[in-house]
């Protein structure tokens, strides 16, 4: 264990960030892990893997992207953005070995590494407006916009997608760094767990691909052209037709909304069941997170016909879940 670790695991988090209010939180990503992509040929690599453009990705942007199998399928999502030297891909920790070793394989004889960077790394997330007085010092310039990235010596700033109209940040340093600035972090931004940082996502509307969820659905699903992980312009990669056919041949079927509920367990992966249909699945749950007051927020994928004024349960007789409003615009094409 890294001195970051035993560091991180000695502090107490608090339980009650809900990540979108407050004066402002900072939280260790530490189910996030990083791989960098090295080499000439590495962003022209990418390009034909993934299903957004990496060859046209600057050093002032961050990207989502995803990476799907021949069938359409997400396998992987990511948030992108380049290095000095590198490309770098952050997605979730638990799935990050094998599909690491699944893009390797395809390198064949492309001047490209793929090589682990987690370790190297700390990810910290961060949101509320008091977030950039406190960063200042590290970053006189903060991004102006969702997906805007900065560098420094003090690392890369990566400012994601608002969560209710606040503005979020990842600060991706070395954990010297993060160690150093901790206490000024700490006396100017609450200190909160992962799970207020999940919730923010949530509250955001962007999806993550983990264990649980890989191969389940196309990215149109989850909303992830919407969001600005599909380039429908770029050159082919693994499942590239099936994704321009859903985009382009009939109305979309399945879509992700956010929704609430209270029930002993929601996770990724769950099923969810609509009243007048209860034989068979008609949505899963994608990402989950749980508040202060024990209530589950979720993003679930779910066929849109099932929503036309029916329960929509978790699980077979379940808790009835609450759907609201996404905070973004679906394309025209739904």
């Amino acid at each position: 264990m890294t001195d970051w670790h035993q560091f991180i695991a000695s502090q107490t988090t608090t339980s009650n960030a809900t990540g979108v209010s407050g004066k402002g939180f900072f939280s260790a990503l530490t189910d996030l892990g990083l791989m960098a992509c090295s080499g000439d040929d590495a962003a022209n690599f990418l390009h034909n893997q993934l299903t957004n453009d990496v060859e046209h990705l600057t050093l002032d942007e961050a990207r989502l992207a995803g990476y799907c199998t021949p069938k359409g399928r997400l396998l992987a999502s990511f948030l992108m953005w380049r290095s000095a030297d590198s490309v770098m891909l952050e997605v979730s920790r638990d799935i990050q070995a094998t599909v690491q070793k699944r893009l390797q394989m395809f390198v064949m004889r492309a001047k490209a590494k793929i090589t682990d960077a987690t370790d190297a790394f700390v990810i910290l997330g961060l949101g509320g407006a008091a977030v950039a007085p406190v960063l200042a010092q590290w970053f006189p310039v903060v991004p102006a916009v969702p997906f805007g990235k900065v560098d420094t010596d003090a690392g890369t700033l990566v400012r994601v997608a608002d969560a209710a109209g606040v503005p979020r940040y990842q600060w991706i340093t070395s954990p010297a760094i993060a160690l150093s600035a901790w206490p000024a972090l700490d006396a100017g931004l609450e200190f909160a767990s992962p799970e207020a940082w999940r919730l923010s996502e949530i509250t955001a509307a962007i999806p993550h691909i983990t264990l649980p969820t890989q191969e389940k659905f196309v990215p149109q699903m989850i909303n992830f052209e919407a969001i600005g992980g599909v380039n429908f312009k770029k050159g082919c990669y693994p499942g590239q037709e099936i994704v321009a056919r859903s985009q382009y041949l009939g109305k979309l079927k399945r879509r992700m909304l956010p929704a609430s509920v209270s029930a002993a367990e929601a996770v990724a992966g769950m099923e969810v069941y609509a009243d007048k249909d209860a034989e068979q699945p008609c949505g899963m749950i994608v990402n989950a997170a749980r508040d202060h007051d024990g209530v589950y927020h979720c993003l679930i994928e779910i066929k849109t016909a099932a929503l036309d004024g029916d329960n929509i349960r978790l699980g077979l007789n379940g808790a009835v879940l609450h759907f609201s409003a996404l905070p973004y615009a679906l394309p025209d094409t739904v």
